[in-house]
């Protein structure tokens, strides 16, 4: 019986697995399979949008869901974590093996690549383990070919006693065939007979008598033989999941710890120690992996890697990684800001031709003008500017970053980055995090998920907001090309611009590593864990899939989310520039009280409020510092960086003002998105005050510093 509504019942499903059945004949899929195999494309290509995505419950791992229909059945594909075993050594181990086991899917779908079958072989024996309605996807059959691999597929199947089917989910070869293939598996027309794997002469009588106890209270409601080589390899945590995911009244759980003290007593008389019994688990599933591997794949060409590797010695080198890794993130900031300008000025001018019309129309309707302050001079022109100033940049970058992940180059910077963050005592994934936060630090710290250790995740979301996102860019940029590449023009300009905002991120990276150090030895203690980071071949990315992700998932999604909480606070900026206490305004007041500080750590107090009103979107400080010096009681738009300039230095700025403006760009606290998703990622209001804590903190401390410094030796 698979998992429905009359197996599970709809209720426990939902709960246990968050798994939403549409109607009880839907049939539901796990996909399963190593990272770096194409899983995500082939569960995009069978699900087009028709996806979601959540987390497990009670973990901070991604639940990907997605349905599709075939013939005359609909199906609801999960697809599980990426994983390289099911020895449950971490939360995506041990979701998937739940999902698998207790889920009972009604066919499992494992995903794995044509180029390194060997090694996915591993998980793909140990998930027949649990269940025999498997099927196996060998994808990316056409960079086997052009490596010169023959995959058979034919003895494949009959070595694992499983359908098999050849897919390259990239161009939708072979899907109708996996299609068919998981229809048939799931409604029962195919019969597997999954060879089982021998442990040796040793084990296996040690295993025969643990299943004999484990059947006897466990009944035919679990994989007997599985449960006793997960309590003979030492995996207590199953205990734990079958309680959670069974009915206690249904199971003797009682029975089970007994049995494993006796499994452990047992051991100790034969003077066998669990390391060993583990070891030889894994060396049988290794060699049953190996035999099937060289009866099943043929290579014409032994040096099919070598160009890949050749590539690896210069990006991964100590020499030459890092500098490179500098040039193309430079070379990324350079085509964006490049980029950006002309549509956003285009932008720029719809949006506030649309507000000419828009103010027209209510001033001539004869409404109050504080109505028309607040949704047009408030609401509209804070939502233009952000659009305007946000949009162009991300439709830019993320094109740019998503290409990058595309062709397989991100996880060679976590490679170059790993041992810095290991002599941080953080976690070498924290890397990737770190990247993703250069888009949005609220996606960035959503991909803290990737990080097992709860310790080195924490470390991983406090610090992600030390790299700059989109909304931050545009400050830094106009701070840089005025004060810093204003001493020349045209190309140069740029050139200065970029190299400054580029010193800055460094700065960034080198406090992340800093602050990551400081807090494992103090509120963070403990040892940095191990992880497996699997360099992927290279391969040619696919510009429209790259495009449509990259927009679609990305840059609408954060804007949209931009857009929600910069609605909000265009209504509080207005209020607070134009109500009057006396004969001066809330925002003039609030910048008054807060000038001695401003001053204390090089800047003034309209400046601070302009990052205190600009925590719903980094985007409008600017727009606010402007709309401040010039009393104009709302947001607006200079015509050029030159008037901008003139603006700022006419209001004491100096070159010291501006790099503590950059500065603090980079330290402050997150913004009112990113500090929503922590608090969501966390669970903890503790927390979530000291990823705004930490931050602000660091930034005070460093432009005190600076400004004194520079003060104390008569630099302004």
């Amino acid at each position: 019986m698979g998992l429905t509504h009359q197996s599970m019942g709809k209720g426990v499903l939902d709960e246990m697995f968050n798994v939403q059945l549409n109607s009880p004949d839907e049939v539901v899929v796990a996909l399963a399979g190593n990272p770096n195999t194409g899983k995500s494309t082939v569960f995009n290509s069978l699900t087009g949008l028709n996806q979601h995505t959540g987390n497990w419950p009670g973990k901070t791992v991604t639940n990907a869901q997605g349905r599709y229909g075939h013939r005359d059945k609909k199906f609801v594909l999960v697809d599980l974590p990426g994983t390289y075993s099911l020895l449950a050594n971490s939360v995506e181990e041990e979701v998937a093996r739940d999902f698998i086991c207790f889920g009972k899917p009604q066919a499992t779908v494992v995903v794995t690549d044509a180029t390194s079958l060997e090694r996915n072989l591993i998980l793909v024996l140990q998930i027949l383990e649990i269940t025999d309605k498997v099927v196996l996807c060998v994808n990316l059959m056409d960079e086997a070919k052009r490596k010169g691999i023959e995959v058979d597929l034919k003895k494949l199947s009959e070595g694992l006693g499983v359908p098999v089917v050849g897919t390259n989910a990239r161009d939708g070869v072979g899907l109708e065939a996996l299609k068919d293939t998981v229809y048939q598996v799931a409604l029962g027309e195919v019969a597997s007979r999954t060879t089982k794997i021998q442990y040796g002469k040793e084990i296996e009588e040690i295993l025969q008598n643990v299943e004999s106890k484990v059947q006897e209270m466990v009944g035919g409601k679990l994989n007997s033989r599985w449960v006793a080589l997960q309590l003979l390899n030492g995996d207590i945590s199953i205990l734990q999941s079958v309680n959670t995911f069974l009915q206690e009244d249904t199971l003797d759980s009682e029975g089970l710890d007994r049995c494993v003290k006796e499994l452990a007593e047992f051991l100790k008389k034969q003077n066998m120690k669990q390391e060993e019994i583990q070891d030889k688990i894994v060396i049988a599933i290794v060699k049953t992996s190996e035999k099937i591997h060289r009866r099943v794949v043929h290579v014409k060409n032994e040096k099919y890697n070598e160009m890949d590797r050749k590539i690896d010695n210069i990006l991964t080198s100590r020499m030459f990684g890092i500098p490179i890794m500098i040039a193309l993130l430079g070379m990324v900031f350079w085509v964006t800001i490049q980029g950006a300008n002309y549509p956003s000025e285009a932008l720029a001018s719809l949006f506030f031709t649309i507000e000419e019309h828009l103010s027209n129309l209510l001033l001539g309707s004869g409404v109050p003008g504080w109505v028309h302050g607040v949704l047009v001079l408030g609401i509209y022109r804070t939502l233009a500017w952000v659009i305007s100033v946000m949009l162009p940049p991300m439709a830019i970058f993320f094109p740019l970053f998503t290409l990058m992940e595309d062709l397989g180059y991100l996880p060679r910077v976590a490679f170059n980055l790993d041992n810095f963050f290991k002599k941080a005592c953080a976690h070498g994934k924290q890397a990737l995090t770190m990247c993703m936060g250069f888009g949005c630090n609220a996606a960035g710290v959503i991909a803290c998920r990737i990080i097992d250790s709860p310790r080195e995740r924490l470390i991983a979301i406090i610090t992600n907001n030390f790299v700059p996102c989109n909304g931050r860019f545009p400050i830094l940029i106009s701070m840089a090309v005025i004060f810093i590449g204003g001493a020349a023009a045209g190309i140069t300009q740029s050139i200065l611009g970029t190299i400054a905002v580029l010193g800055v991120i460094i700065l960034g990276v080198v406090i992340t590593l800093i602050v990551s150090k400081i807090l494992s030895k103090t509120i963070l203690k403990g040892l940095p864990s191990s992880f497996t980071l699997e360099l992927p071949p290279y391969r040619k990315p696919q510009v429209g899939r790259i495009l449509v992700r990259s927009i679609l998932d990305r840059t609408l999604f954060v804007l949209g989310r931009a857009v929600m909480v910069a609605a909000p606070a265009g209504v509080v900026i207005w209020m607070m520039a134009n109500i009057m206490i006396g004969d001066v305004s809330i925002l003039d007041h609030c910048a008054t009280f807060l000038e001695p500080f401003g001053r204390l750590i090089g800047m003034d107090g309209y400046i601070i409020m302009a990052f205190i009103l600009g925590l719903p979107a980094n985007e409008i400080v600017i727009p606010i510092i402007v709309m401040s010096y010039l009393s104009t009681g709302a947001m607006l738009e200079l015509d050029s960086l030159e008037a901008l300039r003139e603006l700022l230095v006419n209001n004491g700025w100096t070159w010291l003002t501006a790099v503590c403006v950059m500065i603090f760009t980079l330290l402050h606290f997150p913004c009112g998105t990113t500090l929503l998703t922590i608090r969501k990622e966390t669970q903890s209001k503790k927390w979530t005050f000291a990823s705004f804590a930490i931050p602000t903190a660091t930034g005070i401390i460093v432009c005190f510093v600076l400004a004194q410094t520079a003060r104390l030796l008569g630099f302004v």
